[in-house]
């Protein structure tokens, strides 16, 4: 039988001696990666220019046809920027992190999916002597006749599944599970016009430049996931063996799993980060599920903690000792990596204080550089834990428990003092805008604090939370 008493008495491991700022280093890939992606851009577009697609213009049916190539030109460059931002590249996820990350995974993949659709409607258009009438006969002959675009047709309604089901009214309908399965289709939908583009593009092998150019951007891609998404993560579980130890109720709902594994030591996870987790041997094991370390990684053991809200979050709780797990990561900037100040604020409400408490344990600070504010309703998470701290580190805690003091509030109904959130934040941590804050619970709820903590006067560049690109 497991002692549940030593797991949930998780050891304090000796905090890092040094805080770390890599800052710079950060921003130059942020750069560089800028800088890559408009050189891409400016060179499809030297080239159309050199093939004479500005002289084009001039007429009707040559200036369909013209823009139509160059907007396949740009989204085909857009469409593996997109690729790339999600390919999980360690050094773009240590640089933008995976909220970052997403958004301008939404932006260039939504850019792309629309000049995607320009290309096809400019280009059938131009083929049709610029006679609307004609594209629909058009349309059917170029996909009969032309090879590699039936090929491209059912590569654009596996993007257009990925892009309808990408739109915010959708995700908010759509379990998570079943929004990361459709999600894969976008990678179906990118190789499918890749034979297209090789057969029919001559943009693409006019030249040995280009030729080089594009089998390189492509090849790029192709290997950056294999690597990445497939490699890495078959080669650390491999090397890690991780399994189920123990599965803790903490409150009505929620658990947190133990789990143990070879060379932990040697496992590369900081406090705050997230993985990808799925749960072998049990119904639905293939779709992965992101969960946050609740504590400080010691070496020994991992552990995470989550709230039933789904499927794959309720079968927790079945978990058994001894299952094994399959983990992709870690993720995200919720961690020391993006810390630039010595004093810290750790604000966190309901499941959310999983990796807020375990940044509590694994961020260096002395006595009164840390404040952690504890948003609940009724029964709070990590009690004892956070206590522990507070006798042992000298965390400030400031706990807010209650229902909200009104509509549109993120405190809680038994605060008293100041009468807005804001007043009330700026009384508890008076320089608060001279600190990092890390922010971590219900959307709606830290839009409101991120709201407040930027009226405060907090830099954006200050103010780290995780949604998980969701």
């Amino acid at each position: 039988m497991t002692d549940t008493t030593a797991l949930t008495a998780h050891p304090i491991p000796p905090p890092a001696t040094t805080v770390r700022s890599p800052a710079r280093a950060d921003a130059a890939v942020r750069t560089a990666s800028a800088l890559l992606l408009w050189a891409g851009l400016l060179l499809v577009t030297y080239w159309w220019v050199a093939d004479g697609g500005i002289q084009d213009l001039g007429g009707w049916e040559t200036g369909l046809t013209s823009v139509g190539r160059q907007t396949g030109l740009v989204a085909s460059v857009l469409l593996l920027a997109q690729v790339a931002l999600m390919a999980r590249i360690p050094v773009l996820e240590h640089a933008f992190g995976q909220d970052r990350l997403a958004h301008l995974h939404r932006l260039v993949g939504f850019t792309s999916f629309n000049l995607m659709l320009a290309h096809v409607g400019l280009i059938t258009w131009g083929y049709a002597a610029g006679d609307l009438g004609q594209v629909p006969r058009t349309f059917w002959d170029l996909t009969v006749d032309y090879p590699g675009i039936l090929l491209a047709l059912v590569g654009t309604l596996c993007l257009v599944l990925v892009a309808v089901t990408s739109a915010r009214a959708a995700r908010r309908r759509l379990r998570y599970e079943s929004w990361h399965l459709l999600h894969l289709y976008a990678y179906v939908g990118v190789g499918l016009a890749l034979p297209h583009q090789l057969w029919t593009g001559a943009q693409f092998m006019s030249s040995t430049a280009r030729t080089v150019f594009w089998w390189a951007a492509w090849g790029s891609v192709v290997v950056a996931v294999l690597v990445w998404r497939v490699g890495l993560p078959v080669a650390r579980n491999l090397r890690h063996d991780l399994r189920v130890e123990a599965v803790v109720p903490e409150g009505p709902g929620v658990v947190s799993v133990y789990l143990t594994g070879r060379r932990l030591d040697r496992f590369p996870a900081e406090a705050g980060q997230f993985f990808l987790w799925r749960f072998l041997g049990r119904p639905g094991w293939t779709r992965a599920n992101p969960y946050s370390l609740s504590a400080a990684p010691d070496g020994r053991r991992l552990r995470i903690t989550a709230q039933a809200v789904g499927d794959g979050s309720a079968a927790l709780a079945t978990l058994r000792p001894g299952g094994r797990v399959f983990v992709e990561g870690p993720y995200g900037r919720l961690s020391a990596r993006a810390r630039s100040r010595r004093k810290v604020a750790l604000v966190g409400a309901g499941v959310g204080m999983a990796p807020i408490r375990a940044l509590a344990a694994g961020l260096d600070y002395a006595p009164g550089e840390a404040v952690l504010v504890h948003r609940y309703r009724d029964q709070p998470l990590f009690a004892a834990e956070i206590a522990q701290l507070a006798r042992d580190r000298g965390l400030r805690v400031l706990a807010l428990p209650g229902r909200r003091r009104a509509p549109g509030s993120w405190t809680g109904g038994t605060t008293t003092g100041p009468a807005s959130d804001l007043d009330a934040l700026r009384t508890w941590i008076p320089d608060i805008a001279e600190r990092d804050v890390y922010l971590c619970g219900p959307a709606a709820w830290a839009d409101l604090v991120r709201a407040d903590l930027q009226l405060a006067g907090l830099p954006p560049e200050r103010l780290h939370l995780e949604t998980f690109g969701w």
